[in-house]
């Protein structure tokens, strides 16, 4: 059943599970936990659409690097997956097998504890059973770069999809309009005894369960976590240990142009870096698309005046010259794109500020930089496939000169894909969650998402979400029969 909380308070007095969070990781835990009997509530902060109101309650400030999480996060039934493209890859043996370029530990479980939730995922995304990821080109000679390869999901809209299993399943009840404000957590025995709930009036009400989940995305996770004063007064979470550091992304960044040797068939070529050159330089992953430029294309109020003055630069060759304009491309161009693996780094972390929004949550910061581990993967990753590129006859690259020199500047743009901040590791020095997804310290308390992950590889994040919430669904339904 789908209640809307802003006009019916009615909450049971105990539920097995409270899941706070209804995008992909919460509707598929809510949905496999209810399904196998269990009493589930499944808790979202926005209402079916998006709205403003909503929206504004995932206002934040950033330091370092701009990640722009606010526009990258969607706080409405369905989460991120409502504007989603559908890529997906899954993680491969060797991300869990090779140690981190930073230092901290990588994952603690192995391969093989999401592997076999691959067929469940895929069919949860709408991808045909037992599909092969498929590759749009050769791979590059010399063992370095392989051909990319990959399945586009229609993409699954969540709450449109599971619309009226949400509605229909026995033991579910999702409440839309209710905002999670608190993690009431009671010393006295280990564990979190409600979640404090808010409709937008701010009219509180607590939502008791046997076990309860944090799966709002990377952000609110950390924010959540830190945000609960019960939790920092037990010294469970404090404002500047490991909960909420360890931010990564994928790095999207312009390592340069290309102009090709012939007509190669296509406008996209996708490369990705093997396990032998991981080993051999000691770098992360990376995705390296090389595309061809279809069209001039501007956005915003001036677009057609900026459409027009720019194809006529293109047209008379002063693309060069013009500077009245914005940096741009023309028609034709080979531009080379990335999706590279960032290495965990304690430095860049959600913080907490004093101010609170208007559901008296505190607002969050989040620091974003890069760590020299990075630039030197960006830099190899540059001069190794332009190398491999041109001597394949391919074409011919021309990098940035920021990509080789690192001591320049370098634009950084994010693929809104924020992991790490409360990371599954051995123990709670290295981490925030153990490798059942359970917060140290909490016997009761689990997380949920892209969040856990303890390093981010080269792939989009949605199918390994899935994976992961499949085997925590799993290790809960376990726990609760005892």
């Amino acid at each position: 059943m789908i209640r809307d909380y802003q006009s019916q308070k009615e909450l049971l007095e105990l539920y097995d599970v409270c899941i706070v969070g209804g995008g992909p990781a919460g509707i598929t835990l809510a949905l496999r936990l209810a399904g196998n009997g269990w009493r589930v509530a499944l808790v979202e902060g926005g209402g079916h659409e998006y709205s403003a109101r909503s929206q504004a309650l995932y206002q934040s400030t950033s330091s370092g690097l701009n990640a722009y999480v606010d526009a990258m996060r969607l706080r409405f039934l369905g989460g991120t997956s409502n504007h989603w493209t559908g890529r997906c890859r899954p993680f491969e043996r060797s991300d869990f097998a090779m140690p981190t370029a930073g230092g901290l530990p990588g994952w603690p479980i192995a391969f093989s504890e999401i592997e076999h939730y691959l067929a469940q995922a895929m069919d949860i995304l709408d991808l045909p059973a037992k599909s092969d990821f498929k590759a749009i080109n050769e791979a590059l000679p010399g063992g370095d770069f392989d051909a990319d390869r990959f399945l586009l999901s229609p993409p699954t809209r969540f709450a449109q999809k599971y619309d009226q299993a949400l509605r229909d399943t026995e033991g579910l009840d999702v409440f839309i309009n209710c905002n999670c404000v608190d993690l009431d957590f009671a010393s006295e025995t280990g564990e979190i005894a409600a979640v404090v709930v808010s409709d937008y009036d701010l009219r509180r009400g607590n939502i008791k369960a046997r076990h309860y989940v944090l799966a709002a995305g990377a952000i609110e996770n950390a924010r959540q976590l830190l945000n609960s004063e019960s939790l920092l007064a037990a010294g469970v979470t404090s404002q500047d240990g490991i909960t909420g550091s360890c931010f990564m992304e994928h790095l999207n960044i312009d390592i340069g142009t290309f102009i090709l040797a012939g007509d190669l068939g296509t406008s996209r070529r996708q490369y990705f870096t093997t396990d032998a050159f991981i080993e051999k330089h000691q770098v992360g992953k990376g995705n390296m698309t090389f595309s061809l430029l279809a069209e001039v294309k501007s956005y915003g109020r001036t677009a057609a005046i900026k459409d027009f003055f720019k194809n006529i630069a293109c047209e008379i060759g002063v693309a060069d010259k013009v500077d009245f304009i914005a940096k741009f491309n023309c028609p034709g161009d080979g531009l080379i794109s990335t999706l590279i693996e960032q290495v965990p780094n304690q430095k860049s972390r959600v913080s907490l500020l004093d101010e609170r929004d208007g559901l008296g949550v505190r607002k969050a910061n989040l620091h974003w930089e890069l760590s020299p581990e990075d630039r030197k993967t960006i830099k190899t990753l540059g001069l190794e496939v332009a190398k491999r590129f041109s001597e394949a006859g391919l074409g011919f690259v021309k990098l940035h000169e920021n990509i080789y020199d690192i001591d320049l500047p370098l634009e950084v743009n994010p693929h809104a894909h924020h992991m790490g901040t409360t990371r599954m590791a051995e123990t709670a020095e290295y981490g925030v969650v153990d490798k059942n997804c359970k917060v140290f310290g909490v016997d009761n308390l689990y997380v949920a998402g892209s969040s856990i992950f303890a390093t981010g590889g080269a792939c989009n994040p949605t199918m390994p979400i899935l994976q992961l919430a499949l085997r925590l669904a799993d290790h809960l339904d376990e726990r609760m029969k005892v």
